[in-house]
């Protein structure tokens, strides 16, 4: 049962909000069940192992259904729910507690708003065509290449060619950070974390995986079925970043987007763009969270 109370607080009754925690836990168990299994074998994964090496969230903390900002649980007063971090018992229910939450992680809420916000508002800037990956292993010395568990489709001299060849404007510093030394000067922008508000837009294939980040940076404040949106759009787009990368991913069933042909940087693009879009629409829905947050809090 679901009812509306007062102070425009919604209210789950304890079979409705279980029944969401149980369908969350499934997909999410899915969405990670290959993960786990080379994990528990000490096997990697080049692409899909980089939500979790990367991003700091871990399966077990994706597991844990919240229902975000403004949601009571009722009946959840004496579970172990009511001990999380950032929740508050209020009668027989369990809330989010915006307010402490607000005091531990105020500034970070505030940067989120920022960058969600002013990523949004900008058009997308299309055609880098994932040479940040390429960057990062621009006249690499042995053993300096990233995935050293996988070649490099055109070798190494083939791959420093290519990008000879094009301009690099890799927008996103958490890439940038990885171009090696020769590729940095390469790049047509230099961004910084200073300046990583000014910078960032929805054409970026990274950007559009950190709307995941920003999702977990945010629990319990998000839902967790929207949290599960970015995470699925991200493995997304992360397969396009190592098709169209410099590596040979054919062992792990991934045909090459050959960025260095014409045809390849059609393909691209067109679905850059569409991951543009469903970023976009993925922040948006963030930042409505957060402007709960604002109505909630003093």
């Amino acid at each position: 049962m679901t009812v509306e109370n007062d102070t425009d607080t919604t209210t789950l009754g304890p079979s409705t909000w279980m029944e969401r925690e149980v369908s969350h836990a499934a997909r999410v168990d899915a969405a990670t069940a290959g993960h786990r299994s080379r994990r528990a074998r000490g096997e990697a994964h080049p692409v899909e192992d980089f939500l979790f090496s990367y991003y700091s969230t871990t399966p077990a903390q994706l597991r844990r259904w919240h229902p975000g900002v403004g949601v009571r649980l009722d009946g959840a007063a004496t579970l172990e729910r009511a001990g999380w971090k950032h929740y508050r018992v209020v009668g027989d229910g369990v809330e989010v507690d915006v307010d402490a939450f607000l005091a531990a992680r105020g500034r970070a809420v505030e940067f989120v708003g920022r960058l969600l916000s002013a990523t949004a508002a900008r058009p997308a800037r299309l055609g880098c065509f994932g040479l940040h990956e390429w960057a990062m292993v621009y006249r690499a010395g042995k053993g300096d290449v990233r995935h050293q568990q996988v070649p490099l489709r055109l070798g190494q001299a083939g791959t420093d060619a290519v990008v000879e060849r094009h301009q690099i404007a890799c927008s996103h510093f958490d890439a940038f950070r990885f171009f090696t030394p020769d590729a940095v000067t390469r790049n047509a922008i230099q961004p910084t974390r200073e300046s990583q508000v000014t910078f960032e837009q929805p054409g970026c294939l990274h950007a559009g995986m950190d709307v995941y980040k920003w999702a977990t940076k945010l629990a319990p404040l998000v839902p967790s079925d929207l949290t599960m949106d970015c995470f699925d759009l991200a493995l997304e787009i992360r397969e396009l970043d190592m098709q169209a990368s410099p590596y040979d991913l054919s062992g792990y069933g991934l045909e090459p987007v050959r960025i260095e042909t014409a045809e390849g940087r059609t393909a691209y693009i067109e679905r850059q763009r569409a991951f543009a879009e469903r970023s976009n629409a993925l922040r948006h829905r963030l930042l409505a969270v957060l402007d709960l947050v604002d109505d909630e809090s003093p």
